[in-house]
C-alpha cells in the first residue's frame, strides 16, 4: 500500500494532537487552519483512518489515532537523532576512524599525529589494525578501513598510493657482533653468517628475494618467523642476523639491536598511504589521513629519504 504523506503531514499530526486545537497547530506551525486541515485531513485519507474526533468545542485522539502519535512520536525521533548523528559526524563531534597499518608504522608515524588528532577531536575514536602489508591492502580494498599506511599496493588499479617515506634495508645484528661497527655492508660479506629471515608469506621477504634473484652470493636461511617483531627477537637472543627495514630495529632495542644499510644490492621500500580509488572518506577520517600527509617526516633511521607527495 503507498501512503500519500510526507513529513511536514506528520508534524502537522503531533501539532494537532500536542495542541488538542487546529488553531493553536496552526499558530505554531506558521499555517492558516484550512492549510493546516487539509494536511490532516491528506494523512487520514492516506491511512484510511480517522485520527481526531473533532467538535465546536474541543479536538480528540481517537484510539487509532492515540496509537499512531506514539509512533510518529519514535520515527521523527529517530530522524532527528540521524540528522544530529550526520551532522556530529561532519564537526567531527562523534564517529570512529579505522586506519590499516603496517606494524612499523605503529611505533614511528601514528603516536604525535595521533595525539594531536585526539587533542583536537577527543570524541572521535581511532581503531588501528596493525597487519601484514597483504592485511593492510585487503582491508582497505575490502572497506573495513578508511585507508591505510602500507608498502604495497602502487601497482593496484583500485588504490591511490601516496608516497610518504623511503626505506632502506639495514643487517639487524647485536651490539656485540664483529660488523656492528662498519658503516655498510656487501651481502657477500653476509654469506657466512646465520641468517634468520621471514616467513616467504611476508611482504617484507618479496622485496627482498626480488631484489636478490640476480645476486650470487647471499645468505641461506638457517631460521623463519612469520613477522619482523619475531626475528628480531631471534636476533635479540643472539642466534644470528637478518636483514629488515630499517625502521624496524629501532623501537626499544637501540641498547641491544644495530642495523647497518645492505648495499650491492641497497634494498629500499616505499612507504605510503593508501586509500581506496573514487571512495569518499567521512569527514574524520578525511581529516586524519590530511594531518599524516602533511606532518609526516622522517625519523632518524640509517640514511632515511623523504618522499612527500606533491600538492
Amino acid at each position: 500500500m503507498r501512503i500519500n504523506y510526507d513529513l511536514h503531514d506528520l508534524q502537522a499530526f503531533v501539532a494537532v494532537a500536542d495542541r488538542a486545537s487546529f488553531r493553536q497547530a496552526a499558530s505554531d506551525l506558521f499555517l492558516s487552519q484550512s492549510a493546516l486541515s487539509r494536511r490532516i485531513e491528506k494523512l487520514e485519507e492516506g491511512l484510511g483512518v480517522k485520527l481526531f474526533e473533532r467538535t465546536t468545542r474541543r479536538v480528540q485522539l481517537t484510539n487509532v489515532g492515540q496509537t499512531f502519535l506514539v509512533n510518529v512520536r519514535t520515527a521523527l525521533g529517530g530522524l532527528e537523532d540521524a540528522v544530529l548523528g550526520v551532522a556530529d559526524l561532519a564537526a567531527h563531534r562523534t564517529g570512529t576512524v579505522t586506519l590499516a597499518c603496517v606494524p612499523s608504522a605503529v611505533w614511528h608515524f601514528l603516536p604525535e599525529v595521533l595525539k594531536q588528532f585526539s587533542e583536537r577531536f577527543p570524541r572521535i575514536r581511532v581503531r588501528i589494525h596493525d597487519e601484514s602489508a597483504q592485511d593492510v591492502l585487503n582491508l582497505v580494498l575490502a572497506g573495513e578501513a578508511d585507508f591505510g599506511i602500507n608498502f604495497t599496493g602502487a601497482a593496484d588499479p583500485e588504490i591511490v598510493f601516496e608516497p610518504i617515506y623511503e626505506e632502506r634495508y639495514v643487517l639487524a645484528m647485536r651490539r656485540d657482533h664483529p660488523f656492528a661497527r662498519r658503516k655498510k655492508l656487501n651481502w657477500k660479506d653476509t654469506v657466512g653468517e646465520r641468517y634468520i629471515s621471514v616467513a616467504k608469506s611476508s611482504g617484507n621477504r618479496s622485496v627482498i628475494d626480488a631484489a636478490l634473484a640476480g645476486v650470487e652470493k647471499h645468505p641461506l636461511i638457517f631460521c623463519e618467523a612469520n613477522h619482523v617483531s619475531g626475528v628480531l627477537a631471534l636476533v635479540e637472543a643472539g642466534m644470528g642476523v637478518a636483514a629488515v627495514p630499517g625502521l624496524s630495529v629501532l623501537p626499544g632495542r637501540a641498547d641491544t639491536i644495530v642495523g647497518v644499510p645492505l648495499v650491492n644490492p641497497a634494498i629500499h621500500r616505499t612507504l605510503g598511504l593508501i586509500s581506496k580509488r573514487n571512495h569518499t572518506m567521512a569527514p574524520a577520517a578525511r581529516t586524519l589521513f590530511e594531518m599524516l600527509s602533511n606532518s609526516l617526516s622522517a625519523p632518524q633511521a640509517s640514511t632515511p629519504v623523504v618522499a612527500k607527495r606533491s600538492r
